[in-house]
């Protein structure tokens, strides 16, 4: 069986139409998301109709807890005021049948051979230093997404994979990034698009602090807020 893990697509719908072209090559059985489908991006509408529109299953991330849930920003983020900005314009963007939608996207989904969570099973917030918090899933193998850093390990007792991200990269390579799961064997897989395109979608998408995010698109890696 073939599965894929796309995660933390943040609203880039140039980088998941790349995706979505590269997965009719994989041929994929079944096709789940990793959360952070929406926030800090151009098309926070269309990137969520799209999710919907396929029918993929997935588990809710930070960034969609953020627009159904405001006051998280201020548990886990505090004192970045241009955050709760770009999630308002965000919400705003999406209206409330798309983010009750994200309301209802469960934190951990299990299958028979591996686990997929956001970031650990106890926070949607924070992925744990140690590959071991995800022991308490109970599964061979465990995929989760959040750092944007694609990676694979395995202890020989329990396999952990980072899917990376589709649409904000932080690894240094602008490249879309996620899991293929072929076999019970974890690959990650990258994908070129457009990365001009999408910078220009941000420039002209009327978001607060859209060129922070343009940014971080163009070095594909985590950078400071402005101001």
């Amino acid at each position: 069986m073939r599965i894929v893990i796309v995660s933390d697509i943040h609203d880039n719908l140039t980088a998941i139409e790349a995706v979505l072209a590269d997965l009719r090559d994989m041929a994929p059985d079944l096709v789940l998301h990793g959360g952070d489908v929406a926030g800090s991006g151009s098309s926070p509408a269309e990137v969520v109709d799209l999710v919907r529109n396929l029918g993929w299953s997935g588990v809710c991330g930070n960034t969609d807890e953020m627009l159904f849930r405001p006051e998280s920003l201020d548990e886990n983020v505090p004192g970045i005021p241009l955050l709760k900005e770009m999630a308002a314009w965000t919400r705003e963007a999406l209206g409330e049948n798309r983010i009750a939608w994200l309301r209802e996207l469960p934190r951990v989904q299990k299958f028979e051979s591996f686990a997929l969570i956001h970031a650990s099973p106890e926070s949607l917030w924070r992925s744990p230093a140690d590959d071991a918090a995800f022991a308490s899933l109970e599964r061979n193998l465990v995929s989760y997404g959040h750092i944007h850093r694609p990676y694979f390990r395995n202890s020989g007792t329990m396999a952990v994979a980072n899917s990376g991200s589709v649409g904000l990269p932080f690894d240094g390579d602008q490249r879309a990034s996620y899991l293929l799961i072929d076999d019970s064997v974890p690959a990650i897989r990258r994908v070129e698009y457009d990365v001009a395109k999408e910078i220009k979608a941000l420039k002209q998408c009327g978001m607060p602090a859209s060129a922070w995010t343009a940014a971080m698109i163009e070095k594909a890696a985590s950078c400071p807020p402005p101001g």
